[in-house]
């Protein structure tokens, strides 16, 4: 059995302030130490759970945060950008299931550092009128492929806007947002403690086998599948981009801020919209 681990920062805990997942400073320093090290829990307990491999995917920014000779020697590390499957690089080696560790709400909600994809190009993304944020996104480029999402960390903002989408999923609560900045956390050593527990029962789900509890598990996850063809409904954080965006031909204007386009699956929006947001960097 194969895993990925797609690793963000913005759900880690500790992690609370944008100074602490942008580098060149030292609170990110130690913010991406974290980061490497609930992925090593997610690895512990995936392998205790019976995964025979293991990909950790760096999904942060421009996804070379995590530390390279801290991780577990067991897994792999998928690093770098451009890469056409962007937080789901590594699915293309043929995986059965995700986790999403670290991980954050979407953006114009309460959750700490909650954002989609770019904060400061978009607002809101809705997917065939469904919004979503990046686990959304994410998770629905993976259900294409047939694979599901079996476990996902981060605030409590996060868990319930996600919970329904990824049913049989495990669930840790590594903060609670009382805003964009603020709220309670777990220690960093609490939180890799629950989620080294909640990855082994998510793999053994999947297997069919039993719990941690030495229960047996019926919770068997399922893909989250989005239909073609993929109407993505994009609000921007502001008219210029929308006037950029828009310079696309096949993207359609429908008012100040939103334009909307139309794929034929969840990859080909992925791309778009990762595309659009590598073109937002002409107006910084």
């Amino acid at each position: 059995m194969k895993i990925l681990i797609s690793t963000d920062i913005e759900g880690v805990a500790g992690v609370f302030h944008a100074e602490q997942v942008r580098a060149g400073n030292g609170e990110y320093e130690r913010a991406r130490a974290w980061m490497t090290a609930e992925a090593n829990a997610a690895v512990q307990g995936a392998i205790a759970g019976g995964a025979e491999e293991i990909l950790v995917n760096d999904s942060h920014g421009g996804f070379r945060n995590l530390l390279p000779d801290g991780l577990d020697e067991r897994a792999r590390l998928v690093l770098g950008k451009p890469r056409y499957l962007g937080m789901m690089g590594g699915l293309e080696e043929g995986c059965d299931a995700v986790f999403m560790i670290g991980y954050h709400s979407r953006s114009q909600g309460r959750g700490i550092l909650a954002h989609t994809i770019n904060s400061f190009a978009f607002s809101r993304v809705f997917i065939n009128g469904m919004e979503l944020g990046e686990a959304g996104l994410y998770g629905a480029l993976a259900g294409e492929m047939g694979v599901p999402v079996i476990l996902g960390t981060g605030d409590d903002v996060f868990i319930a806007e996600t919970r329904d989408t990824f049913p049989g999923a495990e669930w840790v609560q590594t903060k609670v947002a009382h805003g964009q900045g603020s709220g309670i956390t777990l220690s960093p050593a609490a939180s890799r403690r629950a989620i080294t527990a909640a990855a082994e029962t998510a793999v053994r789900n999947l297997k069919g086998g039993v719990s941690v509890l030495g229960r047996p598990s019926d919770r068997k996850p399922i893909p989250f599948r989005i239909p073609a063809p993929i109407e993505c409904r994009l609000q921007t954080q502001s008219a210029a981009l929308a006037d950029l965006f828009c310079m696309w031909p096949t993207l359609e204007r429908v008012d100040g801020v939103t334009l909307r386009f139309t794929v034929d699956s969840m990859q080909s929006a992925v791309r778009t919209l990762n595309s659009l947001a590598a073109m937002s960097f002409m107006l910084r």
